[in-house]
């Protein structure tokens, strides 16, 4: 607030203690939150991800779509006539860079924070936010415990939310694929990452529940190449079918490994088999890779369209290095703007307290968002918006004719996910 919202709010002060009368105390209410935004000289908003390295492909997609929201935001007014300003940071999907992104962020004062590709990354940074009382809105990591660690009875206020599924959510979708294949004994390969992990408990779990025989698993470091061990490994344990948990380039190795042993068993595994890394990387190798998807880049819903037309306007080009992310990004960027609008305010507890009482539906291009956000649930997405696609030809494709049919309807928050 400048110094001239802070007299007034003072002077007002001064007149509602004099008079006592509620008529001023609901002016000095309204006056300040509408100076917390309008007296702002533009509303500062983090943006955190891996824009080089091996996960770039999910950082640069990601930071598209918020930029994209940004400019139509902007160009629409702003919040309340204050423009949106990015304060943009490329952690390198690197936990200790990320940790200091997080601090150096929540020093300078942004209003809140959307990004976070990497699961350990958010490890290393949620509690910053937390400490800071500035919400971060999570667009692509997938571990579970980002949204759950502060969730009550943990803690009184929950500043973490996302608008990615959880690796929970994959795992079940992946268990009810493979069963429905009648695809029972299974291998799973996983890097040696804290997503690796995470997504080797999560799948193991649902593979369980679903009757699967989890006949071997593996972990790999990451930058690791030569996957043949450990495919004919899987192999020799009667694995029908290789469930793959990490990033890109070591996905493209199993695809592969699996290729060179001449073995055609489904490579199947987390959300990353839609990167354009893997996808390049593995060639015609990946043909036929299965993952959840909450975004296939194809005609679609209005809303689908005039993003994808956007998208190819403002960079000029129709490969997105994953649509998933950069779909995510976008609809994250503007749930949070419309939370801004909301309180009135630049501040945290206000921003937090209206992501979690949106009071309106927003119809975004991965789902339509209507209660995204609860004070106990922190998640936007729930298993009946997601879909399985399929690598086909270089590009992410429905893997079946009844999710293609299904994507142009209205897809809402289940409860109880």
């Amino acid at each position: 607030m400048t110094s001239a919202c802070r007299r007034l709010f003072r002077a007002v002060l001064r007149l509602s203690r004099q008079r006592k009368t509620v008529n001023y105390l609901v002016l000095l209410i309204t006056l300040y939150g509408a100076a917390s935004v309008s007296y702002a000289q533009t509303v500062r908003i983090g943006l955190s991800g891996p824009f080089t390295g091996g996960s770039s492909p999910m950082g640069e997609s990601m930071r598209n779509g918020v930029r994209l929201a940004v400019d139509e935001i902007n160009s629409a007014g702003g919040i309340q006539g204050v423009p949106v300003e990015l304060i943009e940071r490329d952690d390198t999907a690197n936990e200790k860079i990320g940790a200091k992104i997080a601090e150096e962020l929540t020093r300078s004062k942004v209003v809140a924070t959307i990004g976070i590709v990497n699961t350990g990354v958010g490890l290393a940074s949620i509690d910053q936010y937390q400490r800071a009382r500035i919400p971060l809105v999570i667009a692509v990591s997938t571990g579970p415990v980002l949204t759950r660690k502060f969730a009550p009875p943990a803690a009184a206020a929950n500043y973490i939310f996302r608008v990615s599924p959880t690796l929970d959510l994959e795992a079940r979708v992946l268990a009810a694929d493979l069963k429905k294949k009648s695809m029972m004994r299974v291998a799973l390969l996983a890097d040696n990452t804290p997503y690796g992990d995470s997504g080797a408990t999560a799948f193991a779990e649902h593979a369980r529940l679903a009757g699967l025989d989890l006949v071997s698993q593996f972990r790999f470091k990451i930058g690791e190449s030569d996957m043949s061990s450990l495919i004919k490994n899987a192999r020799a344990a009667g694995a029908q079918a290789i469930v793959g948990w990490g990033i890109g380039p070591e996905l493209a190795a199993i695809a592969k490994a699996m290729r060179a042993a001449g073995w055609r068993a489904p490579l199947m595994g987390s959300w990353t088999l839609s990167m354009r890394n893997f996808i390049d990387l593995a060639g015609a190798a990946g043909d036929g890779a299965l993952m959840p998807q909450t975004f296939i880049q194809d005609a679609g819903s209005t809303a689908k369209n005039s993003f994808l037309l956007a998208y190819r306007r403002m960079f000029r080009t129709e490969l997105i290095p994953s649509p998933m992310s950069a779909a995510q990004g976008y609809d994250g960027m503007h749930l949070l703007a419309h939370a801004i609008r909301q309180a009135r305010s630049i501040d945290g507890d206000a921003i937090r307290t209206a992501l979690e009482n949106l009071k309106f539906r927003y119809q975004g291009v991965v789902t339509s968002y209507d209660d995204p956000f609860s004070a106990e649930d922190h998640d936007a997405i729930t298993d009946n918006m997601i879909v399985i696609g399929k690598v086909s030809g270089g590009r992410v494709d429905y893997a079946y004719h009844e999710d293609q049919q299904r994507s142009a309807l209205l897809r809402m928050k289940r409860a109880g996910n």
